[in-house]
């Protein structure tokens, strides 16, 4: 919707930038909705601040105004994304907002939903609300980029992980340790902020990963585990199994034996994928599954193969590359990381986090 060009006082943006914080906190967790940061003011004082839910109900503008504790009258919302105007698991923020008859909406940018997209604006003039849009809108619109690729490629957003020493292994059998425990931390933190994370039987049998979050109070945000294992040669054994069910593990093969699927079957389940042209399982496909499941946001903390194979499909929106200044000797076994020049030519952009990593470097790559 065109609109004309509206100016924004230093509060708003200020109140505008409370709210995006408070989005960027419930970034992961909030399910299939998008994580939402609201705000009221009224006499240029905050009175109630909201957050979409975990798991993503009730929505940001619900709880700022149930959480208010004075009139809304004649305050003012300050909302990171457009709210909602359709009828689902719950009623229309839009009602909400009409009916504690507050006086003025800044919504920062507007939603990609097709029920929803420039209906509120329509809706909230309608009732005599006062509406401005835009406000914060490059910073915004970078913070919901999963979300808009969810949508409109109904697959999750897929962030890629791996740890190399300083002599490019990830691999070593006389070395346990690659990273140090900073870099472990914000292994935790990318845990703790993907709903669900992928690995391969390979993985799966060579390291027995527990492929939980370990950051104190957020073990309960642990990721759904998902393993690639084509033939099911996941070993029972291994400590996913221990802790598994049937929602928060998930195997995708294509071909094995019954008494190996009756055998995993009662940890796990089960997910039938057909495989591509060159006899690996359908990485897209499954995605596409994925999304249809629920997932948004999936963390691949593969080996050669399973990395490759998602460069090979053009799957990663973005990538962690740790890596240690320690040099692993090459006297036993060892995997040697071989996609570092992939990783280099297909990144749009790198940067090295800032963040204390003690001798490890962490660089962030996007796509």
């Amino acid at each position: 919707m065109s609109q004309k060009k509206v100016s924004f006082s230093k509060k708003d943006k200020s109140y505008m930038r409370i709210a995006l914080k408070l989005a960027k906190a419930r970034e992961g967790l909030t399910g299939t909705n998008p994580s939402v940061g609201c705000v009221i003011v009224k006499n240029d004082h905050i009175i109630s601040i909201g957050q979409t839910s975990f798991n993503g109900r009730p929505h940001a503008e619900a709880n700022a105004i149930k959480h208010a504790n004075e009139s809304l009258v004649g305050s003012k919302m300050y909302v990171t994304l457009e709210p909602c105007n359709h009828y689902g698991l719950t009623s229309p923020c839009t009602k909400k907002i009409i009916n504690s008859k507050i006086s003025e909406v800044i919504y920062s940018i507007e939603d990609v939903d097709k029920r929803v997209k420039n209906k509120s604006f329509k809706i909230l003039k309608s009732k005599e609300i006062a509406v401005k849009t835009g406000l914060l809108k490059k910073e915004t619109k970078k913070f919901y980029m999963p979300y808009f690729f969810n949508r409109k490629k109904e697959m999750p957003y897929v962030t890629g992980k791996i740890a190399i020493s300083k002599n490019h292994l990830i691999y070593s059998k006389n070395q346990n340790k690659i990273t140090n425990i900073h870099s472990d931390k914000f292994t935790h933190f990318l845990r703790y902020k993907n709903d669900s994370i992928i690995i391969s039987s390979k993985t799966l049998n060579t390291d027995n990963p527990r492929l939980n979050c370990r950051l104190k109070g957020l073990e309960k945000y642990s990721p759904i585990r998902i393993v690639f294992d084509k033939n099911l040669n996941s070993k029972i054994n291994n400590y996913i199994f221990k802790t598994a069910d049937k929602k928060n593990t998930l195997i995708f093969y294509n071909k094995a034996s019954k008494s190996k699927i009756v055998s995993l079957t009662k940890y796990t389940k089960l997910i039938k994928s057909r495989v591509n042209k060159k006899k690996a399982l359908d990485i897209k496909l499954i995605m596409k599954k994925l999304y249809k499941l629920g997932l948004r946001n999936v963390l691949v903390e593969g080996g050669n193969e399973l990395t490759l194979g998602f460069f090979k499909e053009r799957l990663f929106n973005q990538f962690y590359l740790f890596k240690s200044k320690k040099k692993i000797s090459t006297n036993s076994d060892y995997i040697k990381f071989n996609c570092l020049n992939l990783l280099n030519k297909r990144s749009k952009s790198k940067t090295k986090l800032k963040s204390y990593f003690g001798n490890d470097t962490i660089t962030h790559y996007k796509f």
